[in-house]
């Protein structure tokens, strides 16, 4: 399932999307590869007979449901989790028949921290904690891939949130100065004029 773009408002865009590091996929890759090592050597070393042959099935057999289900499934596990950075909201969907999505919008995010242990340096992935209001409260994205670059860019996206829906000092001086004037206005307007 690719992430549906006509999810996004008028007004946002995509800045980040990710799916988890790609080290969640060393696994399943590995028993790929065992389970072909498997059946070529069933097909190279089992006798030519009957015997042979319904051994060689029942390897392939069992070959196939681990494929299925140590290799198919956590890639399409994978492929189908989302890790999106909008210039909005940080969206968090996975599914792979049914979808699950979490929409954290950035005004919400009050603080937001990465971890790394050593072979996660090594990687160049790590785990993206972030905090928000609200009722699930922190929210711990695993093997984000480039971790300190997902971090920084999520600082930014938050502080171009706030400074796009809030007022400056000098916008907030102007609305005083304008507010100040409408009431000089409305008390020389109230004023009696002297006959």
């Amino acid at each position: 399932m690719a992430f549906p773009e006509d999810m996004l408002t008028d007004d946002e865009h995509v800045v980040l999307h990710l799916h988890p590091h790609w080290k969640a996929l060393v696994g399943p890759v590995a028993v790929l590869v065992l389970v072909v090592a498997a059946v070529v050597a069933g097909f190279l070393l089992l006798p030519g007979g009957t015997g042979g042959t319904v051994a060689l099935y029942a390897i392939a057999v069992a070959g196939l449901v681990a494929v299925s289900w140590l290799t198919v499934r956590p890639f399409l596990i994978w492929r189908t989790t989302h890790y999106v950075f909008t210039n909005e909201r940080v969206v968090l969907q996975h599914g792979v028949f049914s979808r699950e999505r979490r929409d954290i919008p950035l005004n919400r995010v009050n603080d937001h921290s990465m971890s790394q242990r050593f072979s996660e340096r090594l990687l160049g992935c790590g785990t993206l904690t972030i905090e928000s209001a609200g009722e699930r409260g922190q929210t711990v994205l695993a093997d984000i891939p480039g971790v300190g670059r997902v971090q920084t860019t999520l600082y930014e996206l938050v502080e171009n949130h706030h400074d796009r829906h809030s007022l400056g000092d000098g916008e907030m001086r102007e609305i005083l100065d304008e507010v100040r004037q409408d009431r000089g206005q409305d008390r020389a307007d109230d004023t009696p004029a002297a006959t």
